[in-house]
C-alpha cells in the first residue's frame, strides 16, 4: 500500500491506497500531484467531491460501492453522470440527479480522520476548498 497526503482546506490527512482497486489506484498515482477543486455533495449526504468532467482515467468499476463510510475516497469513473472523486465524512449513499452511482474505493483516510466533519461543513457553509493529492 501507498500513502498520500491530501490536503485540502486548513486540513491535512494521510490516506492508504485500498488493495482492491490496484487499477484505479496505479492509474491516480500517475496524476500525482493532482490540484483541484472540493465541494459539497448535492444528492449523496455527508460527503465533498471532486468534479472533473469528462476526464477518463481509464478503468472501469473494480471494487464499487455506493456506500462508503467516514474516511472512504471513492473514484466514479463516469457513465451516468460526470467523472468524479467523492469523500464521505459521514452518511453517505453515493448519487447524482440521475440516481444511485457507485465508485471505486481506491483510498481510506487513516489520520486525519478525525477533521472530515469540520472540512465537509466547511464546503458546505464556505463554498469550494483546495485540495491537493500527493505522495509522501
Amino acid at each position: 500500500m501507498s500513502k498520500i497526503r491530501i490536503t485540502a482546506g486548513d486540513f491535512s490527512f494521510i490516506a492508504e491506497t485500498h488493495p482492491d482497486a490496484p487499477q484505479t489506484v496505479a492509474a491516480f498515482l500517475k496524476m500525482l500531484p493532482y490540484r483541484q477543486k472540493l465541494i459539497h455533495v448535492r444528492w449523496s449526504g455527508e460527503g465533498c467531491w471532486v468534479p472533473m468532467g469528462d476526464f477518463k482515467l481509464g478503468v472501469d468499476f473494480e471494487n464499487h460501492t455506493s456506500h462508503p463510510s467516514v474516511g472512504d475516497v471513492l473514484f466514479y469513473p463516469g457513465g451516468y453522470s460526470e467523472t468524479e472523486i467523492i469523500m464521505a465524512y459521514g452518511a453517505c449513499s453515493f448519487s447524482s440527479k440521475l440516481g444511485q452511482l457507485a465508485g471505486n474505493h481506491f483510498l481510506t483516510i487513516v489520520e486525519g480522520k478525525e477533521n472530515l466533519r469540520a472540512l465537509g461543513v466547511k464546503c458546505l457553509w464556505e463554498g469550494a476548498q483546495d485540495i491537493v493529492f500527493e505522495t509522501l
